[in-house]
């Protein structure tokens, strides 16, 4: 049902099925809600598409903000990641 759901999805939306890593977004969107809080993990998944759309490679960008949320300790994290350029496309 779910592969049936996202085929739907990306044909409405105009976006390549091949393109969609199912899992990737998954086990994104798992490491933010258990680690975050779970409305995170929709915002989050919202968030890593527009910084795709923007240039950002898929699986780093995923992978840094999985590392972003293991080690997650509330506000002070945010100031403390906030230089890292790693998701900032050329002119963002």
């Amino acid at each position: 049902m779910l592969e049936e759901w996202l085929d739907l999805v990306c044909l409405e939306l105009g976006v390549e099925r091949a393109t969609v890593d199912r899992d990737l977004i998954l086990d994104l969107a798992r490491d933010v809600a258990h680690a975050v809080a779970r409305p995170g993990a929709p915002l989050t998944a919202y968030l890593l598409g527009l910084a795709v759309g923007r240039g950002a490679e898929p699986r780093a960008a995923a992978s840094r903000l999985s590392e972003l949320a293991a080690a997650w300790q509330g506000a002070s994290e945010l100031r403390a990641w906030a230089a890292w350029p790693g998701l900032r496309s050329e002119g963002a």
